[in-house]
C-alpha cells in the first residue's frame, strides 16, 4: 500500500459548478478573517478553466462585499508571456472574472510583465522578483509569504508553469524565472519557484475531471515532485486539493476531509 502523506487533505465537491461554489465560499470567508485587523493579505492566483471559474463565482457570492478588499494584494504564480490583452493570459482571464467588478487600488494588482511592455522574457522575471521584493517577510525573506496561493494542476502532474522533468522545478535559489519551450503552448512562460509557492500559508490545489485523477493519485501518494510537480506543493498550515467526484477516484477515504 502506498505511504500517503497525510498533512495534505482532499475535499471533494460533486461537479465543477459546486466545486467552484464551495472554493469560492471558502476564499471570501478567508479573506475575511484573514484581512479583520487591517493586516495586509496577499493571494497568489493560477489560471486554467478552474481558477477562472473559481473567482467567477466569487465575483456571485454575497460574502464578496465582506472583504475589505483595499488590503488585499493579488499576484500570479504563472503567466503566459503574451501581449497584456491576449486572451491566454492569466491576468486577463482574473480580471474579466473577478478583478474587474472589485473597487480595489490598481497598486495591488501585481501582474506578471507582457511581451507588449518593452522587456524580455528574463527581465520580466527579474522585475517581478524585484516586486515581490517589496513586501519582504519579517525574516527578511524577499517575496509575501501568501496566505492564500492556488493552483491547478494538470493531467502531467504540473502546477504553475513548473513542468516535470524539467530544470525550474528543481530551482531553489530564484524567485520567478523563464520558462522557455514550455510542453503546453504558449511555449513562452514566467512562474514562480517552488521556493515561493511553498512559502505560502495556505496551498490550494483546484482540479477537476477525470484526465486528473493519476495526477491527484500521484501527488497524495508521495511521487517524486521532479516528475510530478503537485506532489512537491505544500503550504506551511495548509495544503488542501479541493476536487471534484471525477478527478477522486484514486483518493483514498482516509484523505478526505470534509470538514474544511
Amino acid at each position: 500500500m502506498a505511504d500517503y502523506v497525510i498533512e495534505k487533505r482532499v475535499v471533494i465537491s460533486t461537479d465543477t459548478t459546486a466545486l467552484a461554489e464551495s472554493v469560492a465560499t471558502r476564499f471570501l470567508n478567508r479573506l475575511a478573517k484573514c484581512g479583520a485587523d487591517g493586516a495586509l493579505v496577499h493571494v497568489s492566483l493560477t489560471g486554467g478553466s478552474m481558477g477562472s471559474a473559481v473567482l467567477a463565482a466569487a465575483a456571485a457570492n454575497p460574502r464578496r462585499d465582506r472583504v475589505d478588499w483595499s488590503r488585499v494584494h493579488f499576484w500570479w504564480s504563472d503567466e503566459r508571456f503574451v501581449g497584456r490583452e491576449h486572451p491566454d493570459r492569466n491576468e486577463k482571464q482574473a480580471r474579466d472574472a473577478l478583478l474587474d467588478a472589485l473597487t480595489i487600488p490598481a497598486a495591488n494588482v501585481h501582474h506578471m510583465p507582457a511581451s507588449d511592455e518593452g522587456i524580455d522574457l528574463e527581465g520580466g522575471a527579474a522585475r517581478y522578483a524585484a516586486e515581490l521584493a517589496r513586501f519582504p517577510q519579517d525574516d527578511g525573506t524577499p517575496w509575501p509569504s501568501f496566505d492564500i496561493c492556488f493552483l491547478g494542476v494538470g493531467p502531467d502532474g504540473h502546477i504553475a508553469s513548473l513542468f516535470p522533468d524539467r530544470p525550474e522545478i528543481l530551482l531553489t535559489d530564484e524567485v520567478a524565472v523563464a520558462v522557455r519551450d514550455s510542453p503546453k503552448p504558449p511555449p513562452e512562460r514566467i512562474t514562480l519557484t517552488r521556493p515561493v509557492i511553498n512559502g505560502s500559508r495556505r496551498v490550494w490545489l483546484v482540479l477537476a475531471g477525470a484526465d486528473k485523477a493519476a495526477a491527484l493519485g500521484l501527488a497524495l501518494a508521495g511521487a517524486s515532485y521532479a516528475s510530478v510537480p503537485a506532489a512537491g506543493a505544500k503550504g506551511r498550515r495548509r495544503t488542501i486539493f479541493f476536487v471534484d467526484e471525477a478527478a477522486a477516484s484514486q483518493v483514498p477515504p482516509e484523505l478526505i476531509d470534509q470538514e474544511y
